[in-house]
């Protein structure tokens, strides 16, 4: 297929579209379904629940180390051959995981199948940017808001259905025959798009994903209580990682980090903007079962439907922002979203013992109104402030902001339940407040006039 200029036509578009939607959807429920059914792993493959969460966590760190390397590769081999490359992985990946018979079986597999999925998440919505003409370009990122906000949704409800039916290996072959139906619709219908020509540099790729991963580990090591040496070490080497890289790629034309890009201040906004966000709702997503069980005294299925409205919300939300975002300020939209998140992520700071259902849903529903109102502006600015050639960096900038700011929130959890284990969901809840107020006053930035000078 030949490069497109400003979108695919529509009986292209469609087919493409879900394809994209497929790839995204499955990469994004993988982790929620898990994540639901760690107990029933345990006792399938015969561990411990503390050995068990090395499955979420190798997918994890797999992702969030490889996605810039990932990004970086698409624009050397292509947005499309990344894409679909990582979707096969993938799908093999998950064929190995749910063939696993051991806990180091199936934790490899996970690191492959991170690793495949680390791949779609960099060059998504780069090939959203190519897909839709610009002037839908909002309404296409709305879509794929939508998706990955019910697959957060239908997560828990989806592994429930399964192993009611089925065994756990079942959670993941189920994405062998979405896989492939994705890659029979990219291989037809995705477009080939003109490549940069610069080289792949493996060894900034090796120190792109020393930074992170090892950031990311120091990060859990520090809030877990492990003694000050490991932390300070990893942190020490991921910032050793992190000075090498960037001399490495000192006056590259596209470098893997991607501070080229930073140079752009709605660009860099927009990336602080996704940070304050994302920790704002691990911190909320990770503290309110906690909240909702210990101190309000309600079931765990009863917590996991006091929680839907906001997902929920956020998943209506994604459409509305979306195509307000092709005619408003998304400086302005992102802005009243974070803020409507901050009152909401208050008001459930602020709950009473005696909260009813109603009181719980509606301060959920306005946290997911806020949140949806956010998320496809905040995507459009990060994309269309980049340059065209730059889309493969700026759509890696995107998986790694929304990757680091919930790491950081989970993360900021576990410090405020060390703090104060009776008041620790409260305290979660507040400082997650505080990130979205930040991040409402970074989105206002973004409307100064002299922001939008390259």
């Amino acid at each position: 297929m030949s490069s497109v200029a400003d979108g695919l036509p529509l009986n292209k578009r469609l087919p493409a579209v879900v394809a994209l939607s497929l790839g995204i959807g499955m990469a994004t429920l993988d982790t929620a379904i898990v994540n639901t059914a760690l107990p029933t792993l345990a006792e399938g493959i015969g561990t411990d629940s503390a050995s068990v969460i090395w499955v979420v966590n190798a997918y994890q760190l797999a992702i969030i180390a490889t996605v810039l390397p990932f990004a970086s590769l698409s624009d050397v081999w292509g947005h499309r051959r990344v894409y679909l490359g990582g979707l096969l992985l993938f799908i093999v990946s998950s064929l190995f995981c749910g063939l696993a018979g051991s806990l180091l079986t199936l934790t490899a597999a996970r690191v492959a199948q991170g690793l495949g999925a680390a791949a779609v998440m960099s060059v998504n919505t780069a090939l959203l940017r190519h897909i839709y003409p610009a002037k839908m370009l909002g309404r296409g990122l709305g879509y794929n808001s939508l998706v990955v906000g019910l697959a957060f949704t239908l997560g828990p409800t989806v592994a429930s259905a399964i192993l009611s039916v089925a065994t756990w290996h079942w959670l993941y072959l189920i994405n062998v025959p979405l896989g492939l139906l994705a890659l029979g619709l990219g291989l037809r219908s995705l477009p080939t798009l003109p490549i940069t020509g610069h080289a792949f540099d493996r060894l900034a790729a090796l120190l792109c994903a020393g930074l992170f991963a090892l950031l990311v580990l120091g990060l859990g090591a520090a809030v877990h209580g492990a003694q000050g040496a490991l932390t300070m070490g990893l942190v020490a080497v991921a910032l050793v990682c992190g000075v090498l890289l960037l001399r490495r790629e000192a006056g590259h034309p596209a470098p893997m980090l991607a501070v080229d890009l930073f140079k752009r201040p709605v660009f860099a906004l927009s990336s602080l903007t996704a940070i304050c966000a994302f920790s704002a709702q691990g911190l909320a997503f990770v503290s309110l079962p906690f909240l909702l069980q210990a101190a309000l005294g309600h079931s765990q299925v009863e917590t996991g439907f006091l929680m839907t409205p906001w997902p929920a919300v956020v998943a209506v939300m994604a459409l509305v922002a979306g195509r307000l975002a092709d005619r408003v300020s998304l400086g302005l939209l992102c802005g009243i979203g974070l803020l409507m998140l901050s009152v909401g992520m208050a008001t459930l700071a602020s709950l009473g013992s005696g909260a009813s259902a109603f009181d719980i849903g509606w301060r959920m529903a306005l946290c997911g109104a806020g949140f949806g109102f956010f998320q496809s502006p905040n995507l459009k600015a990060l994309m269309t402030s980049a340059p065209l050639a730059r889309s493969g960096g700026a759509s890696g900038i995107v998986a790694i902001s929304r990757l680091l700011g919930q790491t950081l929130g989970a993360s900021l959890v576990a410090l405020c339940f060390h703090l104060s284990l009776g008041s620790g969901p409260q305290y979660a809840l507040w400082l997650g407040c505080g990130f979205a107020l930040v991040g409402a006053v970074a989105s206002g930035l973004r409307l100064l006039p002299y922001q939008h000078e390259a």
